[in-house]
This record gives structure tokens, C-alpha cells and sequence, in this order.
């Protein structure tokens, strides 16, 4: 387990939680690339633990810390045996959801609908931080639909913060819950990045990391040299995870390590074998993987073999070694 400190280190970088991306076998590939950068399961609920007995959804590999687990809920006493759950899992930090936009998590009134309600979300953290051993999180919005976020973002991180919480992650633009779907939510409302920066100098005690459009290590590194804590990015990770987390350690982290597409690749093989003899099936491993060599030669034929491929029964690590053969031998054209 990675003590508190350490976290706030790990967390100059993290990659975002991200429903049915981040799962275990996503996570244990930006492992690879990264030893430091925080990783974040996807979204569970703490209803699916408590009341479903749902502990197959906490299952990682030990390679993967340090790791968060995220909780969605908004019952104080259900949320607080989440983390207890949790924290004996093995996981190295426990974050409250607030806010995901989903109409699914609307009507179970958590996510992002609870920035209406921020001394729920104290008393929940409160019960959370009595019940866990390891730190404890959040991750919101700025505000949403009609708020003004200049009076309810720090209104929200003090009266958070109030009960321990030190440690935010703010995505920098509101969610409107009537209106905009969540995959809206994720681009039309305007980004305002200064609004998190004021907020760090209003609460320089506080750890505050910025999520929401940050595409590149470089962006991530402005964000660090104007004064934040850390930054966490979501999508470009996934989409294109070697150019983001590639570097991370050396540039972030002054970590000197670093790695190439292929070497990753032969490093999941054992991996994606020990897998398959579990029964599990390629795909759910290779989903994962499509953009490993994105913009580079040789890139479309990887995604297209392990695309079409990797769902056939019989599909195995041979079928990686053939998608990565279409990038080696490109590179080897080049003169790479």
C-alpha cells in the first residue's frame, strides 16, 4: 500500500477514470508505461459492493499501484463500508464521484448532481475517511447547469475540506444535466482553467490536480509549472497512451525510464497469455491496445488485425505478434 505522501507524488499525473476503459487489464498496460502516474479504476458503485457483493469488480494485479479505486454513491453509511471494502482490497486511495453526468448515475442521485448538494457530500466523506485506512478523495466539476462556479466551486472544496478531504480533482467545466448528453459533457461546456488556479491560490494547502481537454505531457507540464499539484487526463491517455505516459516517468517524475510501442507489447504477452488460460478472451485485453502506435507507420494495420481478429475463439498472443509484425517492419523500412 503507498502511503499518503507518496500519492500526492504519484498524483502530479494520473489517468482519469473512465467507464469501461480503465478496467484492470487497461490499467495494467499504462502500468507499463509508467511506474509512477496514479491510475484510477472505472466508476463503482458502492451499491453494487455493499448490496451486490459485486467484489469481482475490485480484482487488479499487483503491478498496477498505486491505484485508486473510484466509488459512485451518495449514501453516507453505504459509502462508507464501499471504502472499508476497498481499503482491504488493497487499494491505495478511495475517490467519491462527483461528477459523471450519466443519467444513470442523475437518477441515483450521485455523480455530478451532487455539487447541488455539498454538505451531503462532507457528511459522506466524513463517514468515508471514519471507515478507511487510506486516503480519501474527490473528483468534481466546477458546477453545474445554473451555478455560478466562482461561488460554488469554493464554497464546495471548504466545506469538503472541512472534514479531511485534501486531496480534489477538478474538471474545469460545469455539467449541465438537462440538455447535454454525457459525451457532450465532455466538450461543450467551456473549459476555464483559471477558475482551478484561483482556487489553488485561494486553498494552497489543499492538493489540486486539473482534469478536462489536456491532450499532451507538455500541456501537463505548463499546468504543473503554473502552480497545481498535479494534473490528470483522461482521454488522449487512452487513445494514444504511449505518447502520454510513454515519457511521463522522465519528464514528469524525473524518473529516468522510459519505452518503446514494441517493447509493450512483448511485455503484455505474458499477460494476455496468463489471461486466456483463465478463459478470459483476447479482445478484452487488445481493446485496450489500439492505440498504442497512434500516428505512427504502420498503426492502422495494427488496430485493423487485432480489431477483426481478436474476437475469434482461437484468437491468442500470436495474433499480437502478427498485428505488431505491420509496425516493426514499417519502422524497419523507415530506418528506424
Amino acid at each position: 500500500m503507498v502511503a499518503a505522501n507518496s500519492l500526492k507524488y504519484n498524483a502530479r499525473l494520473s489517468v482519469a477514470p473512465m467507464m469501461d476503459w480503465t478496467d484492470r487489464h487497461c490499467r495494467y498496460l499504462h502500468r507499463l508505461m509508467s511506474r509512477n502516474t496514479l491510475l484510477y479504476t472505472e466508476m463503482v458503485t458502492s451499491p453494487a459492493l455493499v448490496r451486490g457483493g459485486a467484489l469481482h469488480l475490485l480484482k487488479y494485479h499487483p503491478s498496477e499501484h498505486p491505484v485508486a479505486l473510484q466509488l459512485g454513491g451518495s449514501d453516507p453509511v453505504e459509502l462508507a463500508e464501499a471504502s472499508g471494502i476497498g481499503a482491504e482490497a488493497g487499494y491505495d486511495e478511495v475517490n467519491l464521484n462527483v461528477g459523471c453526468p450519466s443519467d444513470r448515475v442523475q437518477s441515483g442521485t450521485f455523480g455530478a448532481v451532487l455539487m447541488k448538494q455539498p454538505d451531503l457530500v462532507a457528511q459522506c466523506c466524513a463517514r468515508m475517511i471514519e471507515a478507511s485506512p487510506v486516503e480519501v478523495t474527490v473528483k468534481c466539476r466546477i458546477g453545474v447547469d445554473d451555478q455560478d462556479p466562482e461561488t460554488i466551486l469554493p464554497d464546495f472544496l471548504e466545506r469538503v475540506s472541512a472534514v479531511g478531504v485534501t486531496r480534489f480533482s477538478v474538471h474545469a467545466r460545469k455539467a449541465w444535466l438537462q440538455g447535454l448528453s454525457p459525451k457532450e459533457n465532455r466538450d461543450i461546456p467551456p473549459l476555464d482553467y483559471d477558475l482551478v488556479y484561483r482556487m489553488k491560490e485561494r486553498f494552497p494547502h489543499l492538493h489540486l490536480s486539473i482534469n478536462g481537454g489536456i491532450q499532451t505531457l507538455q500541456e501537463a507540464q505548463d499546468h504543473l509549472a503554473r502552480g497545481l499539484d498535479g494534473v490528470m487526463i483522461g482521454r488522449a491517455a487512452y487513445h494514444n497512451p504511449l505518447d502520454v505516459l510513454g515519457d511521463a516517468d522522465r519528464l514528469i517524475y524525473k524518473d529516468d525510464h522510459s519505452i518503446s510501442g514494441d517493447v509493450v507489447v512483448h511485455r503484455m504477452l505474458p499477460y494476455i497469455q496468463s489471461h486466456l488460460d483463465e478463459g478470459g478472451k483476447l479482445a478484452q485485453v487488445t481493446r485496450h491496445m489500439l492505440g498504442l502506435f497512434a500516428g505512427k507507420p504502420g498503426a492502422r494495420m495494427w488496430r485493423r488485425v487485432l480489431s477483426e481478429g481478436a474476437h475469434r475463439p482461437e484468437a491468442g498472443t500470436a495474433l499480437v505478434l502478427e498485428a505488431l509484425s505491420h509496425v516493426t517492419d514499417n519502422q524497419q523500412a523507415a530506418g528506424e
